[in-house]
């Protein structure tokens, strides 16, 4: 009985790894979050802050129990604003385009960590205030990968491809970032703008087309 039992389950296991492969690489929509550095953190929260887990997403990154308040140079305000850890080198803020118009920003479209020249906003937590004299983007559009899953497609870090999705609303994504890391896991990353004008959500399945 063991052994077929074992056999069960190895054979779902094997229909799906297939399935997933035949479908592409899964979706993950990121709402508009925050990174902080220790130093924004602790001035945010207090002196030696430490942020607590909520829920692990991939690698080492986790969304945190905290939330801070976005306000814009035009002193408008986004509040409960989730932070993502751990901490960083520098303070990141991702938002949406829709975000912009209650905020009255323009932050460019760029990949993370490349904030030169992006918007400033300040945050509010429960000890203090930060103004971020740049820090605001827009994420580009980008897929998540390990080496094995990029050897696969035949892609390598920072290759840019092309997303076909195919739905009720099918859309093509042009440019899109591919990031591979051993901590990985394969997943394409869209903000919320995104995923509603193609009527995808967390756990739908997109096409890599190679340029």
């Amino acid at each position: 009985m063991a052994n077929l039992e074992e056999l069960i389950t190895r054979s779902v296991v094997e229909i799906l790894k297939k399935k997933e492969q035949s479908e592409g690489i899964k979706v993950g929509v990121s709402a508009r979050h925050v990174h902080l550095s220790q130093k924004d953190l602790e001035t945010l929260f207090g002196k030696g802050y430490q942020l607590h887990v909520k829920k692990m997403l991939m690698g080492d990154q986790y969304a945190a129990e905290e939330c801070v308040t976005l306000v814009s140079p035009q002193l408008r305000t986004i509040e409960k604003v989730r932070v993502l850890g751990p901490v960083r080198s520098q303070s990141q803020i991702e938002i949406s385009r829709t975000d912009t118009f209650t905020l009255k920003v323009s932050p460019p479209v760029r990949p993370s960590g490349e904030l030169a020249g992006s918007a400033p906003m300040s945050l509010v937590g429960p000890k203090g205030s930060v103004y971020l004299n740049e820090g605001c983007i827009i994420a580009n559009r980008h897929i998540h990968m390990p080496p094995s899953e990029a050897e696969k497609y035949g892609i390598k870090d920072n290759d840019i491809v092309d997303v076909e999705i195919q739905n009720s609303k099918p859309t093509r994504f042009y440019n899109v970032q591919v990031r591979v890391r051993e901590d990985f896991t394969a997943e394409m990353h869209i903000d919320t703008d995104d995923a509603n004008a193609c009527a995808i959500k967390n756990g739908d399945y997109v096409k890599i087309i190679k340029k």
